[in-house]
């Protein structure tokens, strides 16, 4: 009556199943790869020999769950933390957007007024528009669930270079979809939680590991618990017999199991639920309704530093107004060689091309941004294609966003997890950890999240709470 089945190895199913070992339960952790993490991992690249992560993933101070995860994973010590960020403004040398020691939400201001990358009118305007965030609070922003981001920009005069230059940078790479396709309620808890909620909240933290080492310690955890990884194991579909679920069927055969936490998207839950299941579980009722958005990460491998000018070293740019959304400095690997991580989210239209093009286009933004890097080019690309990476978090998605429990009309002992679930986060670790947190508590009647970082005293007494 202990045994649990966990379906999916990313960071939902691992905070699931490391909640579920605390409460006393024996977890059988089901994965399809041969490594933990999901879409948040690393590879053996067989071309170079190295351990690369498949894209860049970033942690924030107000990301309470997630860092919550790596406390009990033990790899808290592993987050490299950055209060401050850099914006690319070529043929100027890059911007700096740090928190001074002010009372949330003026924290950024003197950075904000300092930023040579915006015009004065543009600062007025992108004001004006977080006022209007901070007076509305937290609740304010459930009013635009079903309306775009854009529409927000709209109602407040945001002019085209606040557009491309401040608001399509962050929210892009915070939800993976741009201003015009992201539900408003996503993109304003951007800003709100992160931004204008205090300096601690928008401090991004960076892995100084490959993302594979982060969630190894859960195996040992989860063995401790008398529970297993079974990692290359594949799922071919839950046994149903009208009323429960009594077990997961394998390409190594039929785990029986007390409960079942499904931690995988949507599209490969459809396909390992039969029709009688998605009929007696309003959960599962719209799982091919929900559609994803692509992120490429491209490695790059210099002989030569180049996340440099004259002045400093960058740990990481933003580059609004281009392509690429990011680059970040993974520093000089066991070879000698510079690497440069760059990410473009919402890549739709990179996905059809080869990597030779990609890792051209890549080169160009990087020496736009750093003018100093020009004539110093990769002797290796590596392209990583995501083309699932996200659900998108479009106006009216909530609305079909499934919880984590059966409640009084669905399979009794099955439970959902996954960033596409009803977290009120979009898909982020945070909201997958959440997920996963959420579905255990579900299970095992207590637990369950992490209180959030409260926003400073100011900041709530000004309407942000």
């Amino acid at each position: 009556m202990k045994r649990v089945v966990v379906i999916g190895g990313g960071v939902a199913g691992i905070a699931a199943s490391i909640r579920l070992a605390e409460a006393g339960l024996e977890p059988i952790v089901l994965e399809t790869r041969r490594k933990l993490g999901g879409r948040a991992t690393s590879f053996d690249d067989p071309r170079s020999g190295r351990l690369l992560d498949n894209c860049q993933h970033v942690v924030m101070g107000c990301c309470s769950n997630v860092l919550d995860l790596y406390e009990r994973l033990g790899v808290a010590d592993r987050i490299e933390w950055h209060p401050e960020t850099w914006w690319a403004n070529s043929p100027r040398r890059p911007d700096r957007l740090r928190p001074a020691r002010l009372p949330a939400p003026a924290h950024f201001g003197p950075a904000f007024l300092r930023m040579r990358l915006l015009s004065t009118d543009t600062k007025i305007l992108i004001g004006q528009a977080m006022r209007r965030l901070v007076k509305m609070g937290f609740a304010g922003r459930a009013a635009w669930a079903d309306r775009p981001f854009a529409a927000f920009l709209d109602e407040t005069g945001q002019s085209a270079d606040a557009r491309r230059l401040f608001w399509e940078p962050v929210v892009v790479g915070a939800c993976n979809l741009t201003c015009g396709e992201v539900a408003g309620n996503h993109a304003m808890q951007v800003f709100q939680e992160a931004f204008l909620a205090g300096g601690w909240h928008a401090t991004m933290g960076l892995a100084t590991c490959d993302l594979r080492s982060l969630y190894d310690p859960a195996a040992g955890i989860i063995g401790e618990a008398g529970g297993t990884f079974r990692l290359g194991t594949s799922v071919r579909g839950i046994a149903f017999d009208g009323i429960r679920a009594n077990g997961v069927v394998t390409d190594e055969g039929l785990i029986h199991a007390a409960a079942i936490v499904s931690a995988i998207p949507p599209d490969r839950l459809a396909m390992i639920t039969s029709g009688p299941m998605r009929a007696s579980d309003p959960r599962l009722t719209h799982l091919d309704e929900f559609e994803t958005s692509p992120i490429l990460g491209v490695h790059l491998f210099f002989e030569r530093p180049v996340m440099r000018d004259d002045v400093r070293s960058y740990p990481h740019l933003v580059l609004p107004g281009r392509d690429t959304h990011w680059l970040f400095d993974k520093g000089v690997d066991e070879s000698g060689l510079h690497h440069v991580h760059a990410v473009i989210s919402a890549a739709d239209e990179w996905m059809g091309l080869n990597e030779a093009t990609v890792g051209r286009r890549v080169v160009d933004d990087l020496h736009w941004a750093l003018p100093s890097s020009r004539g110093i080019e990769p002797v290796e690309v590596r392209s990583v294609k995501e083309k699932r990476a996200t659900f998108r978090a479009t106006p009216g998605i909530d609305a079909i966003r499934p919880g984590p429990g059966p409640g009084g009309n669905g399979i009794p002992n099955l439970y959902l997890a996954g960033d596409w679930c009803d977290t009120g986060w979009p898909a982020t670790m945070e909201g997958a950890t959440r997920s996963g947190y959420a579905a255990a508590a579900a299970l095992v009647g207590s637990g369950g999240l992490v209180p959030d970082v409260p926003p400073g005293l100011l900041a709530r007494w000004a309407g942000l709470r």
